[in-house]
């Protein structure tokens, strides 16, 4: 019965893991990095180069969910969960593309 339900538990959550931020929504996350990230990542690194370059940071789904709360507390940027999702899913599929 224990590993019935388990399995059951896991077949269930498999989609999540499969499609990382599939509960979030590109275009409003487009939106929100325009509004909230774009000045600071071009300052800094001429624009899009941050996430393109060949030595970058983040190196998986989760890297890049725990980077966006890092910014979004250490700049008190105010997102809410579910912007943190939006951005992850616009930038996931515009550069990184995790599965």
């Amino acid at each position: 019965m224990r590993t019935t339900l388990m399995a059951t538990l896991l077949l269930a959550t498999a989609p999540v893991w499969a499609t990382p931020f599939a509960s979030g929504n590109a275009t409003q996350g487009k939106a929100t990095h325009a509004q909230k990230c774009a000045a600071c990542h071009t300052a800094k690194a001429g624009g899009n180069a941050l996430y393109t370059r060949a030595n970058r940071k983040v190196k998986s789904a989760n890297h890049l969910s725990q980077q966006i709360a890092a910014c979004n507390n250490m700049l008190a940027l105010d997102l809410f969960p579910e912007d943190e999702a939006n951005l992850g899913a616009y930038l996931n599929g515009q550069f990184y593309k995790f599965k």
